[in-house]
């Protein structure tokens, strides 16, 4: 299984039935994917202009704007790649989709496992994901992302054991939103709550003023987010 350490990516699913978008969240979580979903295209646009996505899943028949419409949206703003879903499934829907600039196209209903199958081919041609540098830099401190360890004009600043592994994982997806509930998963804490706290700990810590935060942001409706100078 893929992990952030390793290059985890970060897939955007667009559909709008809730079955299917839970579905693939799932299947596609335990095979090492980091996923987000949005009900339509209006709340996908919201999100490409807070996080970058490596790869987004887009049904074509959606309520308002539909999917061909949308990938057409997302080619312009760059390189991002695409695989259309749908139940029209006729050659010239297939063509239609290729032609404005879907990376591929998968017919519904659809295997999970041929799903997962494209999405990785679609990846390997994409290319390896970039590496960021292993420290990270918040104003007077830094953060060594491999000793997990945070230091202000080399002089360690302790954290616990618990705050040290939340910064890590943030700074692993620095100026990338990590849903709370993703941050909650190893833990027993069901509601994210636990996350909170140390959130809030983490602000006191590194944040020139913790109730206006520079580097540790939330995400409305997401999660936290690390933005690192």
């Amino acid at each position: 299984m893929v992990t952030p350490e390793s290059g985890q990516r970060h897939l955007l699913v667009v559909d709008d039935d809730d079955r299917i978008r839970e579905l693939l969240k799932e299947y596609l979580s335990k095979h090492g994917f980091r996923i987000t979903t949005a009900a339509d295209a209006s709340a996908a646009r919201r999100l490409m202009e807070l996080l970058d996505f490596d790869m987004l899943v887009v049904d074509v028949m959606m309520p308002g704007e539909d999917g061909f419409t949308f990938t057409k949206w997302v080619r312009k703003q760059g390189a991002t790649p695409v695989l259309i879903l749908t139940a029209r499934g006729l050659p010239t829907d297939r063509i239609e989709g290729l032609t404005i600039g879907a990376d591929d196209y998968l017919a519904k209903p659809f295997e999970p496992q041929e799903l997962l199958l494209r999405v990785e081919a679609v990846l390997r041609r994409a290319g390896p994901k970039p590496t960021g540098p292993r420290k990270v830099n918040l104003g007077a401190y830094e953060f060594d992302l491999d000793r997990a360890e945070l230091s202000k004009g080399g002089a360690p600043v302790r954290l616990t054991e618990a705050e040290a592994q939340l910064l890590k994982l943030l700074a692993n997806h620095a100026h990338a939103a990590v849903d709370r509930m993703d941050l909650a998963r190893d833990s027993a804490d069901g509601v994210g709550r636990a996350v909170d706290v140390q959130v809030t700990r983490l602000r006191r810590k590194i944040e020139t003023d913790p109730r206006n935060p520079r580097y540790l942001q939330t995400v409305r409706g997401v999660g936290y987010m690390l933005a690192p100078d």
